[in-house]
């Protein structure tokens, strides 16, 4: 018996990707979210009465939610999945990390802050620096925060203002208004709002101009983790 033949006219089912643009969304979202709720109770915390010295720690149990979200949702994260970067590339965005921190520490004047930081001060009562305070804190700030923070503005945001379908915008053809939007976000998202559109920009450039997330993560770590050395050489508490 001859088995019928299959039409070639018959169009092959498509597989769902795992990486569709709703669960890819949630991946991107829930940790800065996570972030930004943690934030939000210190701040209530610390209008109840509790003083910020004893508020230190949450930073660490905020960072480690953050790391949770972001292995657990690892897999979505396609866009890290990128060839690695010539080492043009990385110097190029080493450099733009660099000056977005010479930037940052400058742009302070009073009309380029919104309300006052309480920062975070790892002092230790008797004179002294809790330096685990200190490693944990720089090592959230220069390798949890810029991943996490780029993934959600830059590889999310910025391409789902362009496009819900998020994943396939090319994001070398985002709009301005698109990176408006998300680069004035960012900027407010920080006390230091002119300091933060700065820096939106230049992540945002690098995105845009290499279509590699990991320039931008890596200038937002270099701006990041450069800031936190010079808050402790100088004991500049509130820029953290």
């Amino acid at each position: 018996m001859t088995l019928p033949q299959r039409s070639t006219n018959t169009p092959a089912a498509v597989p769902r990707r795992a990486d569709a643009p709703a669960g890819g969304a949630v991946a991107r979202i829930l940790p800065f979210a996570a972030y930004i709720a943690f934030v939000a109770i210190a701040d209530g915390l610390s209008w109840l009465g509790m003083a910020d010295r004893d508020l230190r720690w949450l930073y660490a149990v905020k960072i480690g939610v953050v790391v949770a979200l972001l292995l657990a949702f690892r897999r979505s994260y396609v866009e890290l999945a990128r060839p690695a970067m010539s080492a043009a590339t990385a110097a190029l965005s080493a450099a733009v990390g660099v000056v977005v921190l010479l930037l940052w520490i400058n742009l302070d004047a009073g009309w380029m802050q919104i309300g006052a930081s309480p920062g975070f001060d790892p002092g230790n009562g008797a004179g002294g620096i809790d330096w685990l305070l200190v490693a944990i804190r720089l090592a959230g700030a220069a390798l949890v925060v810029p991943l996490m923070e780029e993934l959600f503005w830059r590889s999310f945001l910025l391409r789902w203002l362009e496009e819900r379908d998020f994943l396939n915008v090319d994001a070398a053809r985002v709009g301005m208004r698109s990176v408006l939007v998300t680069v004035v976000l960012f900027g407010f998202e920080h006390n230091l709002w002119l300091a933060g559109i700065v820096a939106g920009v230049a992540y945002s450039w690098l995105y845009m101009r290499t279509k590699n997330i990991w320039t931008a993560v890596l200038a937002h770590a270099v701006t990041n983790g450069l800031l936190g050395v010079w808050v402790i050489q100088t004991a500049s508490w509130t820029y953290w």
